[in-house]
């Protein structure tokens, strides 16, 4: 009598089931996003290898002297790992990455670069026009100091979903020439362990595996340099090597101040201030992370004060977008993307995922742009301004 075939339906099934669980325990598993991992100091102190280092006949004041550093712009540079502990945290190690970029495949940690490198830990993500800002400088300290012991791992946590897909994250690293390690933490686990809440965020890490000094946005490049620079000289004697720290600064780029219009965001999650754009039809869906028209020829309209606006959006298809401000076709003003036509009119293509330059004036002014969407299907995200 032949068994029925709903029992040989069972039964497969649980053999895959049980297959599945087998292979799955074998398996590397993801740790809780909210996993903290504290990463472990450097055994030996800073005392103990300057005592070592006066042992045989090397007084800090040579270290100083061969270094071309100035003792007295360098109050914390031999404190003893006692007493940092009581000043400052210890690093946390990067928790359940979701993939690196510029690392040759290899995964990076934290805790096995501690007694070798200083680290500087930036927390980034691609569409932010703030973290853009700040990558010329990461860059140009990257290839400044690299050969003296000096790394950055940019720690790439997402605003949006589509900063979650690692080809996004891959083009834009090379767009921005970003050539240290990158680290996708989609599940926001060492952004947890950090404890922070702001895009762009450095924590500097020093030889002993203490973060030493962290800085929160924009601007303070000399004073990050500087510390770099001190931490470098601190892992120079400590490591008894001999060589000279550059001690000139990254220029810094000028930003004109003034008030501006605060980040405004089109999805339904973060859109506490979605009252000030006004969409001149219904033709929108409303997700908690963007607004996505229904209709052709749907528009955006939005009064703002800034020198610069920025637009977060994508598109499945490529769709045109008029730009117009006050009621005309963009002049000078016309950011990096934005197109001229012969007739005079001014446009952005819109479809890839990220943050485009649609004006880029030269004083803070307050104006009212429109956006006219050509064709359905556009995911408008935030507006950012500079």
């Amino acid at each position: 009598m032949n068994m029925p075939k709903q029992y040989i339906l069972v039964a497969v099934v649980a053999l895959i089931i049980g297959a599945i669980y087998f292979i799955d325990s074998k398996s590397a598993g993801r740790a809780d996003s909210n996993e903290i991992v504290t990463v472990s100091p450097r055994v030996s102190s800073t005392s103990q290898e300057q005592a070592s280092s006066e042992a045989n006949g090397t007084t800090s004041s040579q270290i100083f002297e061969s270094t071309k550093i100035k003792k007295d712009t360098m109050s914390d540079i031999f404190l003893s790992a006692e007493v940092k502990s009581k000043r400052y945290e210890l690093a946390k190690e990067i928790t359940t990455p979701d993939g690196f970029i510029n690392t040759d495949g290899k995964p990076v940690t934290i805790g096995d670069l501690i007694g070798k490198k200083v680290i500087l830990v930036d927390f980034w993500t691609y569409s932010c026009i703030n973290c853009q800002r700040t990558t010329p400088y990461l860059n140009s300290w990257y290839e400044k100091y690299k050969d003296k012991g000096f790394v950055i791992i940019g720690v790439h946590t997402p605003e949006f979903d589509f900063e979650k897909k690692y080809d996004n994250v891959k083009a834009a690293v090379e767009k921005f020439g970003i050539k240290f390690p990158v680290v996708l933490d989609n599940d926001y686990s060492t952004w947890t362990a950090y404890r922070n809440q702001y895009w762009p965020r450095k924590y500097l890490i020093d030889i002993d595996g203490y973060i030493v000094y962290d800085h929160i946005g924009e601007g303070a490049y000399e004073e990050t340099e500087q510390k770099i620079q001190e931490a470098l000289t601190e892992r120079m004697a400590v490591l008894k090597e001999q060589g000279i720290i550059d001690q000139s600064l990254t220029k810094e780029i000028p930003l004109e101040g003034g008030p501006k219009s605060p980040e405004t965001y089109f999805g339904s999650a973060r859109n506490d201030r979605q009252a000030s754009i006004l969409f001149p039809n219904d033709n929108w869906n409303i997700t908690p992370e963007f607004a996505e028209n229904s209709s052709p020829n749907a528009s955006i309209v939005y009064t703002y004060t800034a020198k610069d606006v920025f637009f977060v959006s994508e598109a499945d298809d490529e769709i045109v977008v008029e730009v117009l401000r006050d009621g005309k076709p963009l002049g000078p003003e016309a950011g990096a993307d934005i197109i001229k036509t012969s007739d005079g009119k001014t446009f952005v293509n819109i479809k890839e995922a990220r943050l485009y330059k649609i004006i880029q004036g030269a004083h803070t002014e307050t104006h009212t742009i429109k956006l006219i969407i050509q064709k359905s299907g556009l995911k408008a995200f935030t507006f950012t301004f500079g």
